[in-house]
């Protein structure tokens, strides 16, 4: 009855609290941000509302971006809150740094060392975005020679780790797209050195792969019509048909093009830069009238100061690869007589070849003799190279990290699954059989030990209520479930939990998968071989003290609710994450508790699981949809008889015999007594009866 009240009023509180919980994560503000930056760099202005900063240099120059991981991707731990991060990138899309700024995930919390996952974020300094970075070892034969980029994760804590990480690549991406001038999130095209054709001037001419750009007097002296500086140009004014302008344009990356048009020195020398093999995408303009491409305040191996370009509505960064530059005898006189550079700007930083994309060239005009007014207008030529001349690297997807996941955890998912479909053949089809072994203690003993030692030691696959208010939370906020996916090992244990609520109620994870519970069962048993003199409550105060897990459960809820911070102290009620994720290696305090309730257990059965474990009310909750009662029964089971509620130690069979399936283990014992003609009472005395009409027979 208590149970009932107090979950009716869990439902209510959740559903009042839903409007609280649906709020928009706040970012930080500068006087929190500023100090984690080092030195020389600083803390710029803020760019949006998402809370992306600008990265100041030491001149105030913009060097980069800061932002935090939350605003963009709150991807929800396990505590069902997101983890955010500092991500500092600079504006070649690299990882300068990455700090934890708050988290909430359980492991770290009060368990494994948090320095382990403050360390993690250390490793993605001087990665780009551009990487296929991936947390995890190499699978299979993946390691030498793999595009993928590994980051190692933390034992234990893997799965958290691998949250932080898809929220840094969320947030990151998101920057770059929208932020980034042309930073490319994928790898971009690159000359192919295996593609070789004979090209003659006339074909790059006749295919399109050469741009002429020709703008006459005229039309410059229009495009100044009506400003300070349209009688400024008598060249113009006196030839108005000359070209002022006579641009060619030809992309000099794909070999076969560039043997077309450089004299075989300059392409040796072209092909002998390393960046131009590797990473830099070289383009050859050419003027032939007086425009003469650049001012003479010009220096080499620099921007050209009336030379831009812009691909996709990003700047690209061209600049002089000064570079002497001899042309093929066999292009055209005037050619070899013009202003010619040789261009170059980084693929990596977006630019992609095969795009179109478009040189701007500033005209320009002073007014005035003394401290002239400078006036300019931009012409633009657009161009692009055919595709075949290039490749692009099979871009390799990390798979989604649920499947890394499977794949780390292949081999215990396998021992895992065997032992799951015995156990449920067993409890399905056998169990009167097992409950009626000679050896049946031994056995279930076993069972025990390997659910503690694989299960939850090994395979850190001890539920916890911290799971279901992790849902709760994200349900609530609307966030996504994904973070259930990061640790396959439980999720099937939680699936095969659900199933068994369907067949027998809570038992089946509280009786037989629960690795604190069989150490508690162990230390029973240990009580019972020392003679100590056990508690047993009257049915009173056992049905009183059943409440109390209701009440713990209902104060982590209201907490969910009211202040969520504070859960993950609380959730320490369970000693699960001391005696099973840690293996008592923590605080005193918590080894201290969690010892307690072992010592508990050997005078008073498994008292932690009967009366305090809020993961216990959740499954006697979920038990509730149990569709049979599995457990026989006899019509003198009850009256006259209470021999299995005598010998029940969880008191989850009533005076009249009715199964409390609430409150039962399914420790089988009932089961064995029932079955046994040597201890079952009515079977006793209906055999007793039997003997006297065999008799008189």
């Amino acid at each position: 009855m208590l149970g009932g009240r107090i979950i009716r009023a869990l439902a209510l509180s959740m559903a009042l609290g839903v409007a609280a919980l649906a709020q928009a994560a706040e970012t930080l503000g500068r006087e929190a941000l500023a100090p984690y930056i080092a030195p020389p760099m600083s803390l710029g202005e803020r760019i949006n509302d998402k809370g992306v900063w600008q990265l100041l240099n030491s001149g105030g120059a913009e060097a980069g971006y800061v932002f935090e991981t939350e605003p963009m991707a709150p991807l929800p731990g396990f505590s069902g809150a997101a983890i955010n991060l500092l991500v500092v990138l600079d504006l070649d899309g690299r990882f300068l740094d990455v700090q934890l700024l708050s988290h909430n995930e359980p492991i770290f919390v009060s368990g494994l060392p948090e320095k382990l996952f403050y360390d993690f974020f250390k490793q993605y300094r001087g990665h780009s975005i551009s990487d296929t970075l991936v947390v995890g070892s190499p699978y299979g034969a993946g390691g030498e020679g793999s595009a993928l980029v590994y980051l190692d994760g933390v034992t234990k804590g893997t799965a958290s780790v691998r949250i932080a990480h898809e929220s840094i690549l969320a947030a990151a991406l998101q920057v770059a797209r929208e932020k980034m001038s042309g930073i490319s999130t994928g790898p971009p095209a690159h000359p192919d050195r295996d593609h070789h054709e004979d090209l003659t001037w006339d074909d790059l001419l006749a295919q399109g792969i050469v741009t002429r750009k020709t703008v006459s007097n005229a039309e410059i002296d229009a495009a100044f019509a009506g400003t300070l500086w349209e009688d400024d140009d008598p060249a113009a004014r006196d030839a108005p048909e000359a070209p002022y302008l006579d641009l060619w344009v030809v992309d000099l990356g794909p070999p076969s093009i560039a043997q077309a048009v450089l004299s075989p020195g300059s392409y040796d020398e072209l092909q002998g830069l390393m960046a131009i093999a590797t990473t830099d995408e070289p383009v050859l303009v050419i003027d032939t009238a007086r425009h003469g491409l650049v001012t003479e305040r010009f220096v080499r191996n620099t921007s050209p100061d009336l030379i831009s370009a812009t691909q996709g509505g990003f700047p690209i960064a061209f600049r002089d690869a000064d570079i002497y530059i001899e042309l093929n005898d066999a292009l055209p006189e005037e050619l070899h007589d013009g202003a010619a550079l040789i261009l170059r700007t980084d693929r990596r930083l977006g630019f992609d070849p095969t795009a179109e994309w478009t040189l701007q060239i500033k005209a320009l005009r002073a007014h005035g003799s003394f401290q002239p007014e400078l006036g300019s207008v931009t012409l633009e030529a657009s161009h692009k190279t055919p595709e075949r001349f290039f490749s692009r690297p099979e871009v390799i997807m990390p798979v989604p990290p649920w499947v890394e996941a499977l794949r780390n955890r292949q081999g215990d998912l396998v021992v895992l699954a065997l032992f799951l479909t015995a156990l449920l053949a067993v409890l399905s089809l056998g169990m009167s059989r097992l409950a009626g072994h000679r050896l049946f203690t031994p056995i279930r003993l076993a069972l025990l030990a390997f659910v503690t030692g694989f299960i939850g030691w090994w395979g850190q696959g001890q539920l916890s209520i911290a799971t279901p208010l992790a849902v709760a939370r994200t349900g609530l906020e609307g966030g996504s479930l994904a973070f259930l996916l990061y640790d396959p090992f439980s999720l099937v244990i939680w699936g095969v939990t659900l199933i068994g609520f369907v067949f027998w109620g809570r038992g089946l994870f509280c009786g037989w998968l629960c690795p604190f519970g069989a150490l508690q069962e162990f230390a029973s048993h240990i009580g019972r071989l020392l003679r100590l003199p056990q508690i047993e409550p009257s049915a009173v105060w056992d049905r009183r003290l059943k409440g109390l897990k209701y009440l713990v459960l209902a104060g982590l809820v209201a907490l969910l609710l009211a202040a969520p911070a504070a859960l993950d102290a609380a959730i320490e009620v369970e000693p699960f994450k001391t005696a099973i994720t840690t293996f008592f290696v923590r605080e005193w305090y918590y080894v201290a508790y969690a010892a307690a309730l072992l010592v508990l257990s050997m005078v008073l059965f498994k008292g932690f699981c009967r009366y305090l474990c809020p993961l216990g009310a959740v499954m006697a909750i979920g038990g509730l949809v149990r569709g049979r009662d599995w457990i026989a029964r006899r019509e003198a089971c009850g009256s006259p008889c209470q021999l299995c509620r005598v010998n029940c130690r969880y008191g989850a069979i009533k005076k009249s015999g009715e199964i409390a399936y609430s409150e039962c283990f399914q420790c089988l014992d009932c089961v064995t007594i029932h079955d046994d003609p040597r201890q079952c009472v009515p079977l006793i005395l209906a055999a007793r009866r039997r003997k006297p009409e065999i008799a008189a027979e």
